[in-house]
């Protein structure tokens, strides 16, 4: 049996949260996004940076933060305040939610500590 694995229960509540929230974001983007360039690229770095994380690879949660925080940065850019109306706040949400977990000191120590 090999290593890999695609969660990581021993990993504190915040990165399994945002590994869990890492592969559901980047599947919906996956799905909805398809054709648009960068927002492939962003649904590819959330998987990749979700099974980086589960394998405590220090890549793999710098590829998580880096995709994260770009879409949450696209997602205001492109709606600017409508982004607080519905639905739009809901995909908002979870894109906010998922940067916090990552960069929650919780995760941040872990990641420096764990992660190689």
């Amino acid at each position: 049996m090999n290593g890999n694995r695609f969660l990581n229960q021993s990993q504190p509540q915040t990165l399994y949260g945002a590994t869990m929230l890492c592969y559901i974001d980047g599947a919906f983007g996956l799905l909805y996004g398809a054709g648009a360039g960068l927002l492939m690229l962003i649904a590819i770095g959330l998987l990749a940076g979700g099974y980086g994380i589960a394998n405590e690879k220090r890549w793999g949660y710098v590829v998580a933060v880096g995709a994260a925080i770009l879409q949450v940065g696209l997602l205001v850019l492109f709606y600017q305040l409508r982004v607080f109306g519905f639905p739009q706040i809901m995909n908002f949400m979870f894109d906010a939610l998922l940067v916090a977990l990552l960069l929650h000191p919780m995760s941040r120590d872990y990641q420096r500590l764990w992660f190689r």
